[in-house]
């Protein structure tokens, strides 16, 4: 399941702070703009630092950016991320709600917050918000939340609510590689292998499949009874990902 990321913006500069209008048209900057700056500003700087692997710079930055405007979302929906990293689930789940809190009907954070309640296994709880993301008219990516919907589902074994829900985000998105995967998955599961492998056809038309998408290729296979189609998945498994857990999976079961 994939988190909403909150898109980050170009750095703001504070060269006009205390600018007054004239010629330019400039207004005066007050102390609320500053605020909302410094908060934006460090909360950038917060999301750089973590993706660059310096969590303790980034936790530095995002407190700052509380410190500026306690109440600005991305900085809230950025600190829930990082606590997750830090595996703090109290702290993870503590942002991810305040920034629900703030903008109630936004989609993205409606998402992340299911997203984190699926994973921490409330599949339960998770529907109130996954439906709160599809609710937004204005969601950009409705597929996202539909296809983590559908995840959620299929990780609590409900194959078919799990379905409708990945026919629901390909729907909106036909090229949806994680619905296209999530798809073939769960009617491989329901033991649907002949429809599972047209979806997992589809995927693979976009370009490199993952590690796993090639197991579930060679598992489809295997259960149609075409050993030759399951024995070029592993063997394109082995040789492009040879140390991923599909692979080692697929060595495991082979000793057998």
């Amino acid at each position: 399941m994939r988190l909403e990321r909150w898109g980050m913006v170009a750095a703001l500069a504070f060269a006009c702070a205390g600018c007054v209008g004239g010629e330019s048209g400039l207004k005066p900057t007050t102390a609320a703009d500053e605020k909302a700056k410094g908060a934006e500003v460090h909360t950038e700087l917060g999301q750089r630092y973590m993706q660059q692997g310096d969590l303790k710079g980034a936790m530095e930055k995002l407190q700052q950016a509380i410190q500026f405007d306690p109440n600005y979302a991305p900085a809230r929906t950025v600190l829930g991320v990082l606590y997750e990293k830090i595996n703090d689930p109290a702290n993870a789940e503590l942002n991810y709600r305040r920034a629900v809190d703030l903008d109630p009907k936004k989609g993205s954070v409606n998402n992340n917050l299911a997203v984190f309640l699926c994973k921490q296994g409330r599949a339960g709880e998770s529907k109130v918000y996954f439906d709160r993301a599809l609710a937004d008219p204005f969601y950009e990516t409705p597929d996202l939340a539909m296809t983590n919907a559908g995840t959620c589902l299929l990780g609590s074994k409900d194959y078919e609510g799990a379905e409708v829900y990945f026919r629901k985000a390909l729907d909106r998105n036909p090229n949806n590689a994680d619905a296209l995967y999530q798809m073939a998955n769960v009617l491989y599961l329901k033991n649907d292998a002949f429809r599972a492998r047209a979806f997992l056809q589809r995927l693979e038309a976009q370009g490199q499949p993952s590690p796993t998408a090639l197991k579930l290729g060679h598992d489809i296979e295997l259960r149609l009874g075409d050993g030759e189609a399951a024995r070029d998945y592993a063997k394109r498994l082995r040789e492009k990902f040879p140390d991923s857990e599909p692979a080692r999976a697929l060595e495991a079961a082979a000793r057998q």
